[in-house]
Parts: structure tokens; sequence; C-alpha cells
């Protein structure tokens, strides 16, 4: 008899801790995801055109380039 209130003590226990350990793995599914960058303002290179974000151009004066070598060599 008492192994049977035992193992019923035992079942209750793991039960309850199951149950709060879902809790906390929901509690983190709930969180909002981190917002998105905003978009970003794109270039055209002056000497080869190809399209690249303003955060990754090289600016001499008002033009743009997409590498060194080309702002060493100046618009297309």
């Amino acid at each position: 008899m008492k192994y049977l209130v035992l193992l019923i003590v035992l079942v209750v226990a793991i039960g309850i801790w199951r149950s709060r350990r879902d809790k906390d793995t929901d509690a983190e599914s709930r969180r909002p995801p981190p917002p998105l960058a905003g978009p970003q303002d794109i270039l055209a290179c002056a000497h080869c055109g190809v399209h690249i974000p303003k955060a990754e151009a090289l600016m001499l004066g008002n033009q743009a380039y997409c590498c060194p070598e080309h702002s060493r060599l100046g618009p297309a």
C-alpha cells in the first residue's frame, strides 16, 4: 500500500514539474521577434552601374562607387 501512495506522489510531482517546464518554454516562444532593419538607400556605382547599399558605397563628392578601383577610375 505504501508503494502505491509513493507512486501516486511521484506521478503527481512529475506532472507538476513537466507543466511548469512547458509554461517556461511557452513564455520564450511568445517573445516578439526582434525588429527588422528598415529599408536602406541603394545607389548605383558611377563607373559600372552596379547597385549597392549606401552604407557600403565609397563616396567621392556626390558620386558613389562599388570598389576602390572604380573610384580611382572615375565615372564611365
